[in-house]
């Protein structure tokens, strides 16, 4: 254990001194619950400012506003609509792209600028009304928000699809981290049926803690059987995972968060224990593209970076007593835990909210809850560190902050290495092994087909669909990791693998 450090706090310490959130409900007659996200921004960041006992006054000496990128409406100018609401003109006004590394990003970005003497208030803000969207679709009907851009944008991928990934239809999410969890579970030599119970009772010890989160969109214990047994309303998505498995991006809720210097948190007579401190944190990358991941199973990224974010804290991950690890599906967990060296006897709770698939997953936003409900158990717990992850794109975008009541030495981050990437060709003919693979279900739960990442004698990866109903019945029951495969190329350009 790394001892309690008793440096006289720097004057330029970025520490959070508000957080505010809500999760709108709609009522039993079906009527939509949530205003449009900029009303959500707006209530969220005037409640951070209230929780922080410096009330309205706060809202005035905003410098830097960073918004979340919102996926349930695009405004003309979401920043300065923002601000014209606030009545503030701070010299950042800034909107993100995507990405669930997004709120440590502009936090962390914020607490450069305070230690650099560039920004002293910074507000950081992000909400979601998909949930109020899609009530108003199914009736037909369009939600009025205000400020339209003049023209339809497109949804800002950072990367161009890969044309393999393209042709083979790995889009989805659920079926990409269920592939990274399949390679795992090989890498450990786990049985199928063991590794999904393994990851059912993590799923359940998430949803005890959503279940006493008045703010989690599920705030409902589940059985491990409940979560892992496929039924009529918790079909198999892509295996090994359940719809109870998976985040639900359908919410409708904000989060906001307040960030200043430990000196002008002074000066604003902010109590010593309503703050708390950014100690260390870290963002990397691992590569873009699914195959492209060399060991399928773990994020050198994640390694890398909490390890860093730990260094710039000066603990070590033994001396954090709370955790909020980035929970959209089970492999961002599991990813994590493996990097920070948490074993699975391990008794600290791996999240504070009840995780994307209870509490919500909120778009780009979730890291802005975690954060800011990390804010109120470290607020219970004075002395204590809490970290949280944040996860972007396919695992491909990772961050680590580190958080105490406790101020101390801070510093930017050391930069971290690229890691490298495995060559992927888009199509393929002859033997491959299997390197990790996923089923893919219908909405009727039974399986539809299947897709695997192969490796090929040269050392380059191949997509292959999997359509056998015999080779997919028996992937769900035995190991098909490291099984070879013979590759046809069909309809031009989809690689169609099979059982010698």
């Amino acid at each position: 254990m790394t001892a309690p450090n008793s440096h006289a706090p720097d004057p330029r310490a970025p520490c959070i001194i508000g957080v505010g959130s809500r999760t709108w409900r709609s009522n039993e007659t079906g009527e939509a619950g949530a205003p449009e996200p900029l009303e959500m921004w707006e209530e969220v960041l005037r409640a951070a400012c209230d929780d922080s006992g410096v009330g309205q006054k706060l809202v005035h000496a905003c410098d830097s506003l960073d918004i979340v990128y919102c996926q349930t409406w695009q405004y003309d100018d979401p920043a300065k609509r923002l601000c014209d609401r606030l009545g503030v003109a701070p010299s950042r006004q800034y909107y993100s792209g995507i990405g669930g590394t997004t709120p440590q990003v502009l936090l962390s970005g914020a607490a450069e600028r305070i230690l650099g003497g560039e920004t002293d208030i910074a507000f950081v803000v992000g909400a979601e009304a998909l949930d109020t969207q899609r009530r108003f679709r199914k009736r037909d009907e369009k939600f009025a928000y205000s400020f339209p851009p003049a023209e339809k944008r497109p949804f800002p991928w950072e990367a161009p699809f890969h044309p393999s990934e393209v042709a083979h239809e790995v889009f989805q999410a659920w079926l990409t981290f269920a592939m990274f969890d399949d390679a795992r579970r090989a890498h450990l030599g786990t049985g199928l049926d063991q590794y999904r119970r393994e990851l059912g009772e993590q799923w359940h010890r998430f949803t005890k803690v959503a279940a006493s989160n008045p703010q989690a969109w599920f705030p409902l214990e589940r059985s491990v059987g409940e979560i892992i047994t496929p039924s009529a309303t918790n079909r198999l998505v892509g295996y090994p995972y359940t719809k109870y498995m998976v985040s639900i991006m359908d919410v409708d809720m904000a989060a906001g968060v307040v960030l200043t210097s430990h000196e002008r948190a002074d000066a604003l007579g902010v109590p010593a224990d309503q703050r708390i401190y950014l100690r260390g944190w870290c963002y990397a990358t691992d590569p873009i593209y699914v195959a492209e991941h060399p060991d399928l199973w773990r994020s050198p990224a994640m390694e890398d970076a909490s390890a860093e974010a730990l260094r710039g804290a000066g603990i070590d991950v033994d001396d954090v007593a709370h955790f909020d690890l980035y929970s959209c599906f089970a492999s961002s967990v599991n990813f994590a835990r493996d990097a920070l060296g948490i074993g699975t006897k391990d008794s600290r709770p791996l999240t504070v909210t009840g995780g994307l698939p209870y509490h919500g997953g909120a778009g780009s936003n979730y890291v802005s809850h975690s954060i800011a409900e990390m804010t109120r158990v470290l607020r219970r717990d004075p002395g204590s560190f809490g970290l949280v992850s944040g996860v972007g794109m396919h695992m491909t975008k990772h961050v680590f902050g580190i958080y105490s009541t406790t101020p101390g030495p801070v510093a930017p981050p050391s930069p971290v290495a690229a890691c490298p990437t495995t060559t992927v060709i888009d199509t393929y003919e002859g033997p491959a092994t299997v390197a990790t693979y996923s089923v893919v279900h219908g909405r009727d739960g039974l399986p539809e087909w299947g897709i695997a990442v192969c490796d090929t004698p040269s050392g380059e990866r191949c997509y292959a669909k999997l359509r056998d109903a015999d080779l997919l019945a028996s992937a769900e029951e035995e190991e098909l990791v490291g099984k070879s495969l013979v590759i046809a190329i069909a309809d031009g350009s989809v690689n169609v693998g099979r059982l010698p």
